[in-house]
């Protein structure tokens, strides 16, 4: 999915919110417990409820991979579910080796057939390239994460900046705006305006809001640019609104209860 593409989503639903399908099966509903395959079904029931309120999904790798094969074969199927017109995220945190990272990236594009996934750019230029050899295909890099271990490494003072500057101003320039994205939680909505000055253009992927404490309202004024160049990910303040048969609508009516608060933030 190009940015051009992406962007005019945003502005044709006045929302740029994504869905978070982290699916736990121990946590679904009762009732689809039951069902020899209620993952699938829940989450479709959550996509068919949320599609036009939001304009990304991004599934957790981890609570898939953790079934085994069974896991695996329902991620695809979901991302196979999901309209062709949402931006499809593989939140799986990549990166090794070149050779390594080549069979990540053609699992996950080739294979699953993501739009993007996301990276850890420790290891360097050479862990992330391969993601990026892929065209309409985007790599979203960890930049400032809302964990409180980001303080053991990414807060450090690197000179007079600190290390998550140094790596989203140097990984910026390994790609462009088209194919680099950024994680920057929610709980660090304070610092958003400084990672604006770094990458005025990228999109921003940007987790915590609901469960984790983040603001909506401080994320947007602080990261919102000319093309909205955000990325709201709400994961199980939606799709776990409700436990009961009729969870899908109420994770419709969270949904769109951020969806309505965005459209305050997006300039026509």
């Amino acid at each position: 999915m190009t940015l051009q593409y992406l962007s005019q989503q945003i502005y044709q639903k006045k929302s740029y919110l994504c869905v978070g399908l982290d699916t736990d099966p121990v946590k679904i509903p009762k009732h689809l417990q039951a069902f020899p395959d209620g993952v699938f079904e829940f989450n479709k029931q959550i996509i068919d409820a949320t599609k036009d309120l939001c304009v990304a999904y991004k599934i957790n790798s981890a609570f898939y991979e953790a079934m085994g094969a069974k896991g695996w074969d329902i991620m695809q199927r979901t991302n196979a579910y999901i309209p062709s017109t949402h931006f499809k995220i593989a939140d799986a945190k990549r990166g090794d080796i070149g050779n390594t990272s080549d069979q990540y990236a053609k699992a996950f594009f080739e294979v699953l057939n993501f739009d993007a996934v996301t990276v850890a750019p420790y290891m360097g230029k050479d862990s992330i390239t391969p993601f990026l050899q892929y065209p309409g295909k985007w790599a979203i890099v960890l930049g400032l994460t809302s964990n409180k271990g980001s303080d053991d490494f990414q807060q450090i003072k690197v000179g007079n900046h600190y290390l998550y500057e140094e790596v989203i101003e140097k990984v910026a320039g390994w790609g462009t705006k088209e194919n680099v994205m950024f994680v920057v939680g929610a709980t660090k909505a304070s610092d958003i305006s400084d990672i604006r000055k770094i990458v005025p253009e990228h999109f921003l992927l940007v987790p915590g809001v609901g469960f984790q404490g983040g603001s909506l309202a401080e994320v947007s004024i602080a990261g919102i640019n000319s093309e909205v160049g955000l990325l709201v990910n709400v994961s199980r303040a939606i799709i776990y609104a409700g436990a009961t048969e009729n969870f899908a609508a109420e994770a419709r009516t969270i949904a769109q209860q951020y969806q309505q608060e965005m459209v305050r933030y997006i300039k026509d």
